[in-house]
């Protein structure tokens, strides 16, 4: 509860510095495997694209790859989100010269107490639609923690293993 009164009141503090009304802005409550509240995502439309904000708990220390998924749902076992974002069947990878995807992000590093605050701006998204793919499209979308790093090059994911935290993107 103390996390979720402490992302709320973050989320409130970003959209009154920023100016920005909630038809510009979407969030995630991360869960774990166990069905526990871990964090959460706020995401913010920008004139070229959408500002990530992650602040998550209890993930093991390291890096995990993240990357937003195209269906909005994280039952069961959080595979319901299916692939990334893709609709034009690109290859994974920021490095990937033929690469990457929409629903690429650059990696979380987690401290040694499971604690990883991070700040992604993605110019492959958007939270409602135009020249790019939407987060909040008719069947939604997700934002997967993978349990390792991604590579940024290997097919399918980067090498960054399984799906330990998912949070459904729902507006605000």
């Amino acid at each position: 509860m103390k996390l979720l009164h402490r992302a709320i009141g973050a989320l409130v503090f970003l959209i009154i510095a920023s100016g920005a009304s909630a038809a510009d802005m979407a969030s995630a409550r991360i869960i774990n495997a166990d069905g526990l509240e871990v964090g959460s995502v706020t995401f913010q439309q920008a004139p070229t694209g959408v500002l990530v904000s992650v602040d998550v708990t209890g993930l093991p220390p390291g890096g995990h790859g993240i990357h937003l998924h195209g269906v909005g749902s994280c039952s069961p076992d959080f595979k319901a989100s299916g692939g990334h974002i893709n609709p034009e069947g690109v290859p994974h990878g920021l490095l990937n010269p033929g690469g990457g995807d929409n629903g690429d992000l650059p990696n979380l590093y987690a401290a040694a107490d499971g604690s990883a605050r991070a700040e992604f701006f993605t110019t492959r998204v958007s939270l409602k639609g135009g020249d790019l793919p939407a987060l909040l499209d008719t069947d939604g979308s997700a934002v997967i923690i993978h349990a390792s790093p991604d590579d940024h090059m290997s097919q399918p994911i980067g090498g960054s293993g399984g799906r330990i935290a998912c949070g459904l993107i729902e507006g605000m």
